[in-house]
């Protein structure tokens, strides 16, 4: 306990090293490269922590929740009906209805439409949900939240209040606010004739889950309410995990059939087959669904939902594995292939190629 108050020995030890190698490095004769050396990595740094503060006071405090709102306020005020044109999918007595939000968010709402009961999935925007709720004359009666961030959970508190049965459900580990039915992998939601299960992909948050809307009870395709995690061509960031706990996050999804339809969380799919074409230009599903996408676009229509067998074949982010990819992207260290470190290290390297791409 001689230490109490006073940082550990190794804490001392590693600062005294640090400072002696910044003293070499400016006493060298090649002092200028090693002040700019040391600039750039100070810099890289500052900005890595300035983004952990942010995110930080973005996800514990009401400062995240002000921010939240203000986009609220700019996407109401600058796309009155929405940001895209969207079209729902109606199957034998269950209905999905993509709405809208923010700037290029989707929530959705599942329906049983014999029995009129609804779920709502990522409701940021609780004005747009109430008005599809009371356009299609149904009964919220359950919130399925992916994860915590604001654009995805911020109607909540709104909803939950005005449909005083509604249960709002997610991962326990992830802070949703006014969660009030925690639910861990492979948890099932029943509502009427709607059997979802939720599917723990932790990475884009600790706590992110998606859910599976079972096809067999109204025999159709099986859907897919992604949320950050997987995009049309793209992936989501990881702000709570390592490149390894994403791609195994991503590996789940890969588990499930080709026909399942996906509903992701934003409308990123032309900007993210953009990319797509950098590190694979002869991919020719990419082109063909790129043409298809630009078209949709020009009349501000959704691109969602896509199936998993056409990510398989141009999403990059689900692609790691094709040996095509892998020479794409040059050596990595280690075994490509089914080695599950190199292909976590093919995984981080297109997300930094793709964060250079959106930078130009």
């Amino acid at each position: 306990m001689a230490w109490q108050g006073w940082p550990a020995p190794w804490l001392w030890v590693a600062s005294c090293g640090l400072l002696l190698l910044v003293l070499v490095l400016l006493a060298s004769p090649r002092s200028c490269r090693a002040r700019r050396t040391l600039r750039g990595l100070f810099m890289a740094r500052s900005k890595r922590l300035l983004f952990r503060i942010g995110y930080s006071l973005y996800t514990r405090t009401w400062l995240g929740y002000l921010f939240y709102r203000q986009q609220l306020r700019r996407a109401r005020n600058r796309y009155p009906k929405g940001h895209s044109r969207t079209q729902p999918r109606l199957f034998n007595g269950v209905k999905v209805l993509p709405i809208p939000v923010l700037s290029d968010n989707y929530s959705y709402l599942i329906i049983d439409t014999q029995a009129r009961l609804a779920v709502a999935v990522d409701p940021s925007d609780p004005q747009a949900v109430q008005a599809s709720i009371e356009k299609e004359g149904v009964t919220l009666v359950a919130i399925l939240c992916t994860h915590k961030h604001w654009d995805h959970s911020g109607g909540n508190r709104d909803l939950s209040r005005r449909h005083q049965d509604c249960r709002v459900y997610g991962s326990p580990q992830d802070g949703i606010p006014y969660l009030t039915h925690p639910l861990c992998h492979q948890d099932v939601v029943s509502v009427g004739r709607l059997q979802i299960q939720a599917l723990a992909t932790p990475g884009h948050t600790q706590g992110h889950l998606v859910y599976l809307l079972d096809g067999e009870p109204y025999e159709g395709p099986s859907c897919l309410f992604s949320g950050d995690l997987l995009f049309l061509s793209g992936c989501g960031r990881t702000f709570e995990g390592t490149a390894e706990t994403m791609l195994s996050s991503l590996d789940t999804v890969l588990g499930l059939g080709d026909d399942t339809l996906l509903w992701p969380g934003h409308e990123y799919a032309e900007e993210n087959l953009g990319f797509a074409g950098v590190v694979e230009p002869e991919n020719l599903a990419r082109e063909r669904k790129m043409q298809w996408v630009q078209r949709q676009r020009m009349e501000r229509k959704s691109t969602c939902p896509s199936t998993l067998g056409e990510e398989r074949a141009y999403n990059p982010f689900l692609r790691t594995h094709c040996l095509v990819l892998q020479e794409a992207l040059g050596p990595s260290p280690g075994p490509t292939g089914d080695d599950g470190c190199s292909r976590a290290q093919l995984l981080e390297k297109l997300r930094q190629l793709k964060d250079l791409h959106k930078s130009k």
